[in-house]
């Protein structure tokens, strides 16, 4: 049984964005070239035999192999930052380093409300990931069309609104 997760991310990031984000974000779509200053975010603090054990997590393109469909990765200039499209199978242990990422996409996205979903393959209804100010917030959504946060993710008034 694989443990792969497929994630959608869609969102707008603005002309602000810093470039190590954007280097890291490259990285992870496989993209950049693998100079030193295309690698992961903060990679100068990281042993190597860490980043040896790192791979992009957005790079995958083609047929996927459990979810369907079609896997692709897409980042965009625009007159007003950039516009970034994915669609990945990401396994279950890498899903840290992908909350990460999508934090950092969070802080820096222009785009307001939903900016993608992740679901096990198995399932049948995602967890939504919203950007609220900056701020990722992820609302599992139930079969029954109820919505519930995940543990730990901050409630206000419209968080249960699927």
């Amino acid at each position: 049984m694989a443990d792969l997760y497929a994630v959608d991310l869609a969102l707008n990031l603005g002309a602000s964005v810093p470039n190590a984000v954007l280097a890291d974000l490259r990285w992870h779509l496989g993209v950049s070239d693998g100079g030193a200053e295309d690698g992961p975010e903060g990679d100068e603090e990281v042993p190597g035999d860490v980043l040896d054990d790192r791979f992009p997590l957005l790079a995958g393109r083609g047929p996927a192999a459990r979810v369907g469909g079609i896997l692709v990765g897409e980042l965009a200039s625009t007159a007003d930052g950039w516009s970034l499209t994915v669609r990945q199978e990401v396994h279950a242990e890498m899903l840290p380093e992908l909350d990460s990422l999508a934090e950092r996409l969070a802080w820096n996205s222009v785009t307001e409300g939903v900016i993608g979903q992740a679901r096990f393959y198995e399932d049948h209804v995602p967890e939504l990931w919203v950007n609220r100010s900056g701020t990722l917030v992820k609302i599992s959504l139930a079969a029954t069309g109820t919505a519930s946060l995940s543990p730990g993710q901050p409630a206000d008034s419209d968080s249960a609104a699927p």
